[in-house]
């Protein structure tokens, strides 16, 4: 087992936000009794090609600096998202589990079942990974769905990486995975320009797919793609 220590909390000289995404955190613990607490966001929903990415994350020491400067991934430049995915990785003040779902399963399952089943995936390699008792745990999941088919206590977080630290360090987790992996699915399809747009359905990605039609990465179940 991987020894996890208490929370440390110094809210000494730190912005309000951080005040609020560490307490948030910390008072759902309180409140529920639980020993610890995962965050768990996603990315990639509303493209119209390549994975939709989940990641579970645990905070075990949020006095770390650089969570000062940690918030929702989309209100974040791809830089800062990039400096603090490097930090985040490269410290023990976090642990992240992560999973995704490809074009083929989102066409097959439809796009809710395979972000739900992505975000448990994530969540049981991180709870495996670190060997925590299921009955010390709490997971919040960003958004108004609770996991599905998932024997866990969890409590379903509107704009929750907003709010959460937990979930807002998972947001920046899954928003950098699947950008970096849509730049390689670039390499492989560079007429799309994916590297750009990054699968979402901007206007030059609708001509782009007009011109060249579908890739083996493109959800095939998703309205504009079904009409072109």
């Amino acid at each position: 087992m991987i020894e996890i220590q208490e929370t440390k909390v110094n809210f000494e000289n730190e912005p309000l936000l951080q005040k609020g995404l560490v307490f948030f955190d910390e008072e759902l613990k309180r409140k529920y009794s639980r020993k610890y607490i995962i965050g768990v966001d996603e990315a990639g929903r509303g493209p119209l090609a390549g994975p939709v990415v989940a990641c579970a994350s645990l905070i075990s020491d949020s006095s770390c600096d650089f969570f000062k400067e940690v918030n929702d991934s989309k209100k974040l430049s791809p830089k800062k998202r990039e400096i603090l995915f490097k930090k985040m990785i490269s410290s023990n003040a976090v642990r992240f589990g992560f999973a995704y779902s490809d074009n083929i399963e989102i066409d097959k399952i439809n796009i809710l079942n395979a972000t739900l089943l992505a975000m448990k995936k994530s969540v049981m390699r991180l709870v495996s990974y670190l060997s925590i008792d299921m009955d010390d745990l709490l997971v919040i999941v960003d958004g108004n769905q609770k996991i599905r088919d998932f024997n866990c206590f969890q409590i379903p977080i509107v704009k929750g990486d907003s709010k959460s630290l937990s979930i807002a360090s998972a947001s920046i987790f899954a928003k950098v995975l699947r950008d970096r992996w849509m730049d390689i699915i670039d390499m492989n399809n560079p007429v799309y320009d994916f590297k750009t747009h990054k699968g979402y359905p901007t206007k030059k990605h609708i001509e782009l797919i007009k011109k060249h039609g579908l890739s083996a990465y493109h959800r095939k179940s998703y309205a504009p793609c079904k009409v072109l």
